[in-house]
């Protein structure tokens, strides 16, 4: 009985283990395998321990890596500026409304991920209400546009995401024991007191989480810069994709990748760092 139990925790893990081993860790081998290879599309790839594949990919793609995560940075801060005070009122404010606000939160799920960036395009064209309202307001100049600029392409990225940063905020907020606020008024702790030490530091782990959900796909995300964007918004997943699909260059694709997965690795390490990863893993004493 003894042994069975010291099994049961390696049964629990072995379903994860062999998904990530099938989907993630082989795949993985044989795209370093192929980022090693030399040779043309017509002739064929041959292993060659290739390593200046990664040089070669990342000279002249400097300004797409920049652009990728200044990009995924803002819409990511935008995001949280957002959902924030959005996820507040569905959890602590809606009432009997919660679910249909829910609702009507992933209901853009509903809708593919490439329609709904078009329908940005229909929004964000030179013609369009939304850009009329723009420019009476003087925030786009009264001959200028939104379309095929970076501000576009920010704007679908956040909007595509957005949910990815609600959700894990809400599900924080949502467990909060309401009378750890009531206490702190009690204290006579004002209402911005009151959410700076007790609110926000409970709901850090919902902060991180929805951070982490909302950059790393929007880092590496090609669709709103192909559709909303123009020659000067491409991003490191446009090249990539271009690397592959029309190049058909698959060894400086896959090392291509390989970089851009380091670098998404060591911002998700060094925001980790500084926001603390008890904060992640909602650790009292770390929020302490």
């Amino acid at each position: 009985m003894t042994a069975r139990r010291r099994l049961v925790p390696y049964g629990l893990l072995a379903p994860g283990a062999i998904w990530l081993a099938l989907f993630f860790v082989i795949p993985m081998y044989f795209m370093g395998e192929l980022a090693l290879r030399s040779g043309t599309f017509t002739e064929g790839f041959q292993p060659a321990f290739e390593v200046s594949n990664f040089s070669d990919a990342l000279s002249g793609n400097t300004d797409q890596f920049v652009r990728s995560f200044v990009y995924a940075g803002t819409a990511t801060l935008i995001a949280l500026l957002i959902a924030y005070p959005l996820s507040y009122a569905i959890a602590l404010r809606a009432g009997r409304f919660k679910l249909l606000l829910l609702f009507a939160v992933v209901a853009p799920f509903f809708t593919t991920y490439l329609i709904r960036t078009i329908a940005w395009k229909t929004i964000l064209s030179d013609d369009s209400p939304a850009v009329s309202v723009l420019q009476f307001l003087h925030l786009v100049p009264e001959d200028g546009r939104v379309l095929a600029t970076g501000a576009a392409v920010i704007a679908g990225l956040t909007y595509n995401f957005l949910p990815f940063m609600i959700l894990p905020i809400y599900a924080s907020l949502d467990r909060i024991d309401t009378s750890l606020i009531e206490a702190g008024k009690d204290l006579y702790a004002s209402s911005t007191q009151t959410f700076l030490r007790v609110t926000l530091p409970i709901t850090a782990p919902g902060i991180v989480a929805g951070v982490l959900l909302t950059f790393i796909p929007a880092v590496g995300d090609y669709v709103n810069a192909e559709i909303l964007g123009g020659t000067g918004t491409a991003m490191i997943g446009n090249v990539i994709q271009s690397l592959y699909l029309e190049q058909r260059n698959y060894p400086e694709a896959a090392a291509l990748s390989f970089i851009m997965m380091l670098a998404i690795l060591a911002v998700v390490l060094v925001y980790l760092r500084v926001a603390g990863s008890g904060a992640f893993m909602g650790d009292d004493e770390e929020r302490s």
